[in-house]
Order: structure tokens, then sequence, then C-alpha cells
């Protein structure tokens, strides 16, 4: 089969802006949530909330990020219509993951003719890129303060950045996506 100059290059341009479109989404920062609840349970009777600081405390994380994520959850509470206070009806607590994620891909792409002999400017040797980065995982407990059980989980997981000027921004969506699950909507 032939293939001529014009079209060597019009499937070389579709295939370098299908690459910059997988590029630009993986360039995207997504989280994956789920939540757990118990169904017996009436969330609308639950007003108010405090951070149950035990739990928080034993959590391994800079304590900037520690910070990043109260602010975080307190400000999507409190949109939610739950206000804090020293004697809630929640208690909220959160811990979290971190491991290292490898990819490795490999890329060859080439028209030429025959097995390879010849010259052919047309024709890219393969490239292999190893991409490293930390997924995490953030869970988000609510628990009843009065019975001290766990009502509703919420877990979030996506990749992090060791960008400072980012963090506020990531740990923001983390929290919002994992809280935008409470409360739940029974079915």
């Amino acid at each position: 089969m032939k293939i001529y100059f014009n079209q060597k290059f019009t499937i070389m341009k579709k295939f370098l802006l299908i690459s910059f479109f997988f590029l630009l989404l993986s360039a995207c920062s997504s989280v994956n949530v789920n939540s757990d609840y118990d169904k017996k349970v009436d969330f609308s009777q639950f007003k108010t909330y405090a951070f149950y600081k035990s739990g928080i405390d034993k959590v391994e994380i800079s304590d900037l990020d520690k910070k990043r994520i109260l602010y975080s959850i307190d400000e999507t509470m409190t949109s939610k219509g739950l206000t804090k206070s020293e004697t809630p009806d929640l208690l909220v607590n959160f811990f979290t993951k971190e491991r290292e994620q490898v990819d490795v891909n490999q890329f060859n792409m080439g028209w030429g003719y025959g097995w390879g002999w010849g010259w052919n400017p047309w024709m890219w040797g393969g490239n292999t890129t190893v991409n490293r980065y930390s997924q995490g995982t953030l869970c988000i407990d609510l628990i009843d303060a009065k019975k001290k059980e766990l009502i509703w989980q919420g877990e979030g997981e996506g990749v992090l950045t060791k960008d400072t000027h980012k963090k506020d921004e990531v740990i923001k969506e983390f929290v919002t996506k994992i809280l935008e699950q409470y409360p739940p909507q029974k079915k």
C-alpha cells in the first residue's frame, strides 16, 4: 500500500491533534469520590458540627495541609447550612493515604517501507516515557456525637501536587467533591 506525502501529513496532523487532546485531558485534575452511610439515620436532624481533634491529631501530614483540609471542610459544611459548635450534633474526622504511581508509556510510530531498511524522513523512532506522581486518598468521617457512631463516610481519590500554590485548590476540590455527597440522597 502506498501512502503519499499528503496522506502522511494528514495522518500525522490527526495523530498530533489526538495526542494534544489526551494530554489536555490528563492535565485536568479530577477526584473520584464515593460515600457510604447508615441508611437508618435521619440526616436532617444534624445542624451543628465540630472537629474530632484526637482523630485529626493522628493524621500524618503537615500541619499546613491539615489546616487546608480543616478550612475547606469548614467552608463546605457552612455552605450546607451547618454551624460549628462547642456542643455539636456531628463530629468530623478525616484521614489520608498516599501512594506513588508510576506510568510507563511506550510510543512507536513510523511510516516506512519494507522492514525498516532505507531512509525515510517520516520515520519516527520509539520513545518511552515514565511518569511518576502521588495518588492521594482523603476520607472524611461524620460521627453522631451523642451515640459516638460513624454514620457517614466519604472518600476521594486523585492526583496530589507538591506545588504549594496549587495545594489550596487541589485540597478544596477533594473536600468539595467528597462533601457534595452529604447529606445522602435516599433512593
